[in-house]
């Protein structure tokens, strides 16, 4: 798991302490893991983690059963279907009987179905039958709501449960690793009394928030359909390529990705860009250039008019689809990827309205370069001398409106502390610059 660059102590607000835990939970999205928030704080945290892991994000509903003369403090949680955790300790100490434990259970059993239909409308719950499911919450106070959480998604089938937060007490963190399959908790201070005290601003959230939040989900499971496809003896076929669609509300443009050799849509530096154009309100498409069969054969990760055939049909697709039909593209592409979306670009040029390139083969693009009609943004890392150089031959013979930007002391994958940071604020610039915003476009789907 990637360490978060510092262990804060205290946070300014849930979005904050959401966006750090997302640096430490990076790795994850190679697993395509679903994201459940805790309402209603635990939400917020989660929400930045799904957008910067790129997963589904969707609500795990417990309560806490309060101790009668201190209704803050657990005795122990409820959670959808029925699920009930007990802190025998606790209820021996104030004396809670058997019946005055189930009374309130009872009542917070019903309080839960009504939250869970409240949050989610007439949607139903996740399959999260044999899939990683992260647990957010704001932060770990008993444990009492978290350990509910996980027993429910035990009782639901899920096949890895990652519980995360930003702060915690370290008890409850230690039982929770007896119950979770991996805790991260980015800090346990000492003499931890409550989790609101490690936050600036830790205002109450609403259901109406966690209803919105909801309704914008980060990310959804797609399909593209494919007609230039091949089947395993390499015959031409109809295939369809998995993909991930984030559109936040209010859309300024689209940004479709084409990945590089060996990557897919769950590659972790592209799912990161991805969330900071989403946070700089693009939508994007991360999806899979080669099928299952495809992607071990060395002549198609190499072949670059074919890659940029499914590009072209990933355009297609989106300006069919009624949430996107309606936004100017861009399309971001890495390696031989990027190579792939230049040749699109120029095959469609009424159609892309702006290309980046990070780390890109985009000397493969030749002899398209002189025909890509669409401005232009290479980002190469300055260590990457090759790549650089190939860049700086390649941009000589682009016709459009171009800039190569140099990035000091990167790679070719831009691991470097701080380097991919600054390739998503540099293509999150140009595309806001080079994609037409229409006021009528701004519309909710």
């Amino acid at each position: 798991m990637t360490p978060p660059r510092a262990l804060a102590t205290r946070y300014r607000d849930r979005r904050e302490a959401g966006v750090l835990l997302a640096e430490a939970l990076t790795d994850l999205s190679r697993e395509q893991p679903i994201v459940l928030g805790l309402p209603r704080g635990g939400v917020i945290v989660a929400a930045e983690v799904a957008r910067s892991l790129g997963a589904p994000l969707d609500v795990v509903v417990v309560r806490k059963l309060g101790v009668p003369s201190y209704p803050e403090l657990a005795f122990g949680a409820v959670g959808e279907g029925g699920v009930m955790v007990i802190d025998d300790a606790v209820c021996r100490e104030f004396r809670i009987e058997e019946e005055e434990r189930r009374s309130v259970a009872a009542r917070e059993l019903r309080e839960v179905d009504r939250r869970a239909g409240d949050y989610r409308g007439d949607r139903q719950p996740p399959d999260v039958r044999g899939r990683t499911v992260i647990i957010v919450d704001d932060g770990l106070a008993t444990g009492a709501t978290a350990s509910a959480a996980v027993r429910v998604m035990r009782k639901a089938g899920a096949g890895r449960i990652v519980l995360a937060v930003p702060v915690g007490s370290s008890r409850a963190v230690d039982v929770l690793r007896t119950r979770a399959d991996e805790v991260v908790c980015l800090a346990a201070p000492r003499g931890f009394r409550s989790v609101g005290e490690n936050y600036d601003d830790f205002s109450q959230e609403t259901d109406e928030s966690v209803r919105v939040i909801l309704r914008h989900d980060p990310a959804i499971d797609v399909a593209i359909p494919i007609v230039n496809g091949t089947d395993v003896n390499g015959r031409r076929t109809r295939v369809s390529l998995p993909g991930r669609l984030s559109v936040p509300t209010e859309a300024y443009g689209l940004v479709v990705f084409a990945h590089g050799s060996g990557s897919s849509r769950t590659s972790p530096r592209n799912v990161r860009v991805a969330a900071m154009l989403h946070r700089a309100r693009l939508a994007t498409l991360l999806f899979d250039l080669l099928t299952g069969e495809e992607d071990g054969r060395r002549d198609l990760v190499f072949d670059i008019e074919f890659l940029a055939g499914r590009v072209v049909e990933a355009l297609d697709w989106c300006a069919a689809h009624p949430r996107l039909e309606d936004l100017s593209i861009g399309l971001f592409g890495a390696s031989t990827g990027a190579a792939a979306a230049l040749v699109a670009s120029a095959q469609r040029p009424d159609d892309v309205d702006a290309v980046v390139s990070r780390g890109g083969r985009v000397d493969l693009a030749d002899p398209w370069l002189a025909r890509v009609a669409a401005p232009t943004l290479l980002i190469v890392g300055g260590h990457d001398v090759e790549v650089l150089r190939l860049n700086r031959w390649a941009q000589q013979s682009l016709r459009c409106e171009s800039r190569l930007d140099v990035i000091p002391g990167a790679g070719h994958l831009f691991e470097e502390q701080g380097a991919l940071d600054r390739v998503s604020a540099l293509a999150s610039g140009w595309f806001l610059e080079h994609l037409s915003m229409d006021t009528s476009r701004m519309t909710v789907h």
